[in-house]
């Protein structure tokens, strides 16, 4: 058997591969993220990386299984696919039948078409509604007739398809209530409050739904929200600078550049007051060649841990009115 897939579709098909005996080709994209490669090889599997984009994936593995006599595995237009990732509505319904709204998040489609038709027949009057990348709109403009572009690459690379599935498109037509688009950040957003908040480390794709809940708070206020957090295979490397950049937002992390004379003992007065206003000192960089300043003057840039916003301004101000001409880079 062969399959396309960027994630979850490719483990799962060859994990039973193997406890089958059989023979299992993946092609994944190629900057697909190395712990998704190593845990689909894994399992047995003939990993083949070829084009950028899920769709050159899907295109490679289909030219491949005509030329090597293989039975291609859909990863989301196909029915028994679909019904498949269907019994997670069953689940979700059965732990918490009081929820008002499903929130899922849409790639080709299979996973929102399964959970939406399960979700109909055991409870009709539940809102449904998906969730796409901002970068890879398909299935929103094909549902709604706008015209979004489509990016090159986004932190879902899960959901990453540019062109949503035949039978799942007519699925969504009729029974998801909405479809909805979050950007890069919300995403990010999304994946460090997971891991702040319920200790749980969940991808970019996985982090739809919430980064959905963050964009529009208003919509969902006062509602039981189920939200499927479809995917936990995120590259280490990729969630450090992701929970990174979330420090930085929430004014954790802050870069101050502070302009002075080039003089003996005057560093020490900085990172003396910076201690003294509580902030501790991540990185020095003390710049005098690349500089707009004057020959005696220095750029003095530090990277500071800081409690919140109001703290990284206590800062700077603790710093101006030492005579220093400090500002938030």
């Amino acid at each position: 058997m062969i399959a396309a897939s960027a994630g979850n579709h490719a483990q799962g098909v060859a994990h039973h591969a193997q406890r089958l005996g059989l023979r299992a080709v993946i092609v994944m994209p190629t900057f697909t993220p190395t712990v998704k490669v190593e845990r689909t090889r894994g399992f047995g599997a003939e990993v083949v990386l070829h084009g950028e984009t899920f769709d050159d994936a899907r295109e490679h593995a289909l030219a491949l299984a005509e030329a090597e006599g293989l039975s291609f595995v859909h990863p989301f237009d196909d029915p028994l696919v679909i019904a498949g990732q269907g019994t997670i509505g069953l689940e979700m319904l059965r732990a918490q039948p009081d929820l008002d709204v499903l929130v899922v998040a849409i790639g080709g489609g299979g996973l929102i078409s399964g959970i939406a038709t399960a979700a109909r027949a055991i409870k009709p009057g539940i809102e449904i509604v998906g969730v796409q990348a901002a970068r890879f709109p398909a299935m929103f403009n094909a549902i709604k007739g706008t015209h979004h572009p489509q990016g090159s690459v986004t932190i879902a690379d899960g959901i990453a398809v540019g062109q949503p599935g035949l039978i799942t498109r007519e699925i969504v037509r009729e029974l998801v209530d909405d479809l909805m688009l979050v950007e890069e950040g919300d995403i990010e957003q999304a994946i460090v409050m997971l891991l702040e908040i319920e200790k749980t480390v969940v991808e970019g794709a996985g982090a739809a739904g919430l980064a959905a809940l963050l964009r529009d708070r208003a919509r969902f206020a006062g509602r039981k929200v189920g939200l499927v957090l479809c995917g936990g295979n995120i590259d280490p490397l990729l969630l450090a600078a992701i929970i990174e950049r979330g420090m930085v937002r929430a004014g954790r992390l802050a870069r101050i550049r502070v302009g002075t004379r080039d003089a003996p003992g005057v560093l020490a007065r900085i990172t003396g007051i910076v201690a003294e206003a509580g902030a501790n000192i991540d990185e020095v960089h003390h710049q005098r060649a690349f500089s707009l300043l004057s020959a005696q003057n220095v750029d003095v840039e530090l990277v500071l841990q800081t409690r919140n916003p109001s703290h990284v301004a206590d800062v700077v101000a603790r710093l101006r009115t030492a005579g220093f001409d400090a500002n938030v880079a």
